[in-house]
């Protein structure tokens, strides 16, 4: 059945309450943004979605929301879709440790979803501030392709706290190593070739020494320190989540998969928001870009079943209006599909593929009959009496859930590039 075109009143109440907006370079004046700060009031975190990696627009308009919450609203950290455990040296170097060109070397490997930039800023803008950002990882490690930067460290930390349980972690990351890759793309595939004995040892190394931590806990910290402590299990975790990510991805392709399995990663981001948010400073405020499917305060779902809750549905159900998320979609423009490549660099391909018009009923076709251009609309204004866009744009596809409910506000660009990832 097609979908029902959003009604007459929407797009009259989009035509009337959208605010436009000036510029997308994000060395431009922050002026046109002045709305944003009604719009965030007292969130304490603040969302910023996409509804696709590798768009040029859509980070230019992160790195301007960025400067205009931080130099503003005062907001002093940026936590990113990031590895936690990989997040503490890209915070040392925005404080100004190193030199510029050790950014690059810290990057190498890492999938270029526009981190680089906020943190030259970052850097830049703490030479001289007052009050420095900080920048916090919070996702899985290497997205996940491979467990070693969480546990690498975790080894290093049980060599002086508790060096009898080394070679049960020095087991785990020989066979975490056997199918490391660059991404999840590429490590699932590997990890699903791997022998069921070492999937089963690798699972239960990693179970055990995680309830080791919690059940000797008064043990560990008397022989190092709480931070020192804290920072190890929360990267225990995260080799934990990545590796349950495994087994939920591979039961999803092979039909066996349990409902929502594969919302492991996205509890583990909020829980590290959340982490992050209880050991700063009274008062702290967080940016936190992601992609819009990882922001989102609903569910989930693909042809009517459901398949995740969100990092967002999360964040809004344990600070309720202390979170906020903005959306950033585009009406016309390309958009990068990505497919799986083993022999890609990060075990996908990056196509750039034209936008075909909004699908009724979406978002984007809202604000395309509007006939809006770059503008922000704040949705907790909208009409409740009357249908509204029941879908967004995921990529080149859509995502079927009412967008009043998941997101606070959403951000359209009036078209869309794909930056170029090879370089």
């Amino acid at each position: 059945m097609p979908a029902p075109p959003h009604s007459d009143q929407f797009t009259d109440w989009l035509r009337d309450h959208a605010l436009p907006l000036t510029h997308l370079d994000p060395e431009a004046p922050l002026d046109d943004l002045g709305p944003l700060r009604e719009l965030v009031g007292d969130a304490r975190v603040v969302a910023i979605g996409e509804n696709s990696h590798f768009i040029t627009e859509f980070s230019n308009l992160r790195q301007r929301i960025l400067r205009f919450l931080a130099e503003r609203c005062g907001f002093t950290v940026l936590a990113f879709e990031y590895g936690f455990s990989e997040g503490f040296g890209l915070d040392a170097w925005a404080q100004g440790q190193g030199i510029d060109d050790d950014l690059a070397a810290q990057l190498a490997t890492a999938i270029p979803v526009g981190v680089e930039e906020p943190l030259r800023w970052m850097r830049r803008h703490n030479a001289t501030a007052a009050t420095p950002l900080r920048f916090a990882g919070i996702d899985i490690p290497a997205a996940g392709g491979s467990l070693l930067p969480a546990l690498a460290p975790v080894a290093d930390y049980l060599r002086d706290i508790d060096p009898e349980t080394l070679p049960a972690i020095e087991q785990a990351m020989r066979i975490a190593g056997s199918f490391a890759s660059a991404s999840a793309a590429s490590a699932a595939p590997a990890w699903t070739r791997l022998p069921a004995a070492e999937q089963d040892a690798l699972s239960a190394i990693l179970m055990r020494l995680r309830v080791r931590f919690r059940a000797v806990e008064v043990l560990y910290v008397s022989r190092g320190d709480r931070p020192s402590y804290d920072v190890a299990l929360r990267r225990l975790e995260a080799a934990c989540h990545a590796d349950y990510g495994f087994r939920a991805m591979a039961g999803l392709y092979a039909g066996t998969g349990w409902t929502a399995d594969t919302s492991a990663r996205d509890v583990y981001m909020a829980e590290s928001v959340l982490w992050h948010l209880q050991r700063s400073d009274p008062g702290t405020r967080i940016v936190l870009p992601a992609h819009n499917a990882h922001i989102q305060k609903t569910s989930v779902s693909f042809n009517g079943h459901l398949t995740g809750l969100p990092m967002g549905q999360h964040l809004h159900n344990w600070l309720g209006d202390d979170y906020l998320a903005l959306a950033l979609t585009s009406i016309t423009g390309h958009t990068a599909d990505m497919r799986p490549d083993e022999n890609a660099r990060f075990g996908f391909a990056v196509d750039d593929v034209p936008l075909q018009p909004p699908e009724p009923g979406s978002i984007e076709a809202a604000f395309a009959d509007a006939g809006l251009g770059l503008s922000l609309a704040d949705l907790r204004r909208a009409p409740r009496d009357t249908p509204s866009p029941d879908r967004y744009r995921i990529q080149s596809a859509y995502l079927h859930t009412p967008v009043l409910d998941a997101f606070d506000a959403v951000l359209t660009t009036p078209t869309s590039t794909v930056a170029d990832i090879t370089h």
